[in-house]
C-alpha cells in the first residue's frame, strides 16, 4: 500500500530505477474523458533527464506507452496503465554501492527494512519512480479540463540556495516559467541560479532550494477534516516526493511571528461570492478549500550524491569512504517543479471526485 496515493482518483506507481522500467496504474478515474497521449509525454518530457546543461545527463526517452484503459481517446472508466521503458541502464556504475551505503541515501534503511534492496541507482527510492505520478498527473489534468475546466496549478523555482526569485503567485504564467531551464518564474534571477548550479556541480558538490506552487480557480468546498484535509493531503503528496525536508502553506512557519489580528484574513462580498482581502490562510481553511488562490512551497535538499569522498559503512558493518559515481542531479529542483505541480494536479483531482461523490 507505500505505493499507493489517492482515495477517489488512485495511483499506484511501480519499477525500479534501472529496472526494465517504472509506471503507473490509475483506477478510479472517470469514464469518457478525452485522455491524448501527447499531453502524457508533454508532461513526462518536462521531467526527463538530460534536458538542459544543469541537470543530469542520463539519456532517456521516457517514452509512455499506455497498455489499457483507453478506446478511440476516451476512458473506459477501467484501469489505465502507463509503462516507461528504461533505456540507459548502466548498473555498473554502482557496484560499489552494493557493498557501501551512500550518505543520506535510502540504502542503509531500505536494509534495515527489508534486508535486500536494489543498489543501482537507488533502485525504489529512485527519483525516477515519479515518471508514474507525473503521467498519472497527466491524465488527471485532463479529468480537470473536462470536468472543471479552469483550474491552474502552476509550480516554479523559488530559490536556488540563497539567491530568491520574485514571483506573484496570482500572475506568474506557464509561459515564463517554461522560457528557462532553471524553470524560475523571475528572470531577474535566471543567470545567477545558473552559475550556481554549475560553480556547484564543478565542485562534486549539490545545493538545494524551493520550490513554489498556485493552485489558481480552485472551487470552494474541497477538502476533507478532520486527517484528510486538503493541506494535509498536499504535504504528504509533497513530502512523498525524493529529497523533500520542508512543506509549508499560506503563510507558512513566517506566519508564527504575527498577531491574529495581523494574520486573520477578513472576508467581504465580491459579485456575489465570497471572497477575503489577503491570503494568509493560503487558500485553506479549516481543512477546506474557500476559492483563493492555494499557495505552498517545498523545500528541496541538497542532493545527496555528490562527488566527494564521504565517511561511511559497509553492509558488512566496516568503516570506510564513497564518493559518487554515475550521472546525478546537482540540484534536482529544475526537474522537481513538475513533479510538484503532479502532486498537487492528483491532489485537487482526487479531493474534486471525492466531491463529486457527494452530490455536491
Amino acid at each position: 500500500m507505500s505505493s499507493t496515493f489517492g482515495q477517489a482518483f488512485r495511483i499506484h506507481t511501480f519499477g525500479e530505477s534501472h529496472g526494465g522500467g517504472v509506471g503507473v496504474v490509475i483506477d478510479g478515474c472517470p469514464p469518457r474523458i478525452p485522455v491524448t497521449a501527447e499531453i502524457v509525454q508533454r508532461e513526462l518530457d518536462r521531467r526527463r533527464p538530460g534536458q538542459s546543461e544543469i541537470v543530469t545527463p542520463r539519456k532517456e526517452a521516457d517514452a509512455a506507452e499506455i497498455l489499457s484503459g483507453l478506446h478511440d481517446g476516451l476512458t473506459l472508466g477501467t484501469p489505465i496503465a502507463i509503462v516507461v521503458r528504461n533505456t540507459d541502464q548502466r548498473p555498473g556504475a554502482y557496484d560499489e554501492m552494493a557493498v557501501k551505503y551512500r550518505p543520506s541515501h535510502a540504502d542503509y534503511t531500505y536494509d534495515a527494512k527489508y534486508g535486500i534492496r536494489a543498489p543501482s541507482g537507488g533502485g525504489r527510492a529512485s527519483a525516477r519512480e515519479t515518471i508514474g505520478r507525473v503521467a498519472a498527473a497527466a491524465v488527471a489534468r485532463q479529468v480537470l479540463d473536462t470536468l472543471h475546466p479552469g483550474i491552474e496549478v502552476l509550480a516554479w523555482v523559488s530559490s536556488i540556495q540563497d539567491i530568491k526569485a520574485d514571483v506573484d503567485p496570482a500572475t506568474v504564467t506557464a509561459e515564463t516559467i517554461e522560457s528557462n531551464i532553471v524553470r524560475t518564474g523571475d528572470p531577474a534571477v535566471l543567470d545567477a541560479m545558473i552559475e550556481r548550479i554549475k560553480a556547484i556541480r564543478a565542485d562534486g558538490n549539490s545545493v538545494g532550494g524551493i520550490v513554489e506552487c498556485v493552485i489558481r480557480n480552485c472551487p470552494p468546498g474541497l477538502g476533507e477534516p478532520i486527517f484528510d484535509k486538503l493541506e494535509a493531503d498536499l504535504a504528504k503528496a509533497m513530502l512523498s516526493i525524493p529529497a523533500t525536508k520542508g512543506f509549508e502553506i499560506g503563510s507558512g512557519f513566517a506566519g508564527t511571528l504575527l498577531t491574529g489580528r495581523e494574520h486573520n484574513d477578513p472576508f467581504r462580498m465580491v459579485d456575489d461570492r465570497v471572497r477575503t482581502t489577503s491570503n494568509r490562510s493560503g487558500g485553506v481553511q479549516g481543512g477546506i478549500s474557500n476559492g483563493e488562490n492555494i499557495v505552498f512551497r517545498v523545500a528541496f535538499k541538497p542532493t545527496a550524491t555528490i562527488m566527494t569522498a564521504q565517511e561511511t559503512v559497509t553492509s558488512a558493518g566496516e568503516n570506510t569512504e564513497l564518493a559518487g559515481k554515475g550521472r546525478h542531479d546537482a540540484c534536482v529542483l529544475p526537474r522537481a517543479v513538475p513533479i510538484v505541480g503532479a502532486m498537487a494536479t492528483l491532489v485537487v483531482t482526487d479531493h474534486l471526485l471525492r466531491q463529486r461523490a457527494m452530490g455536491r
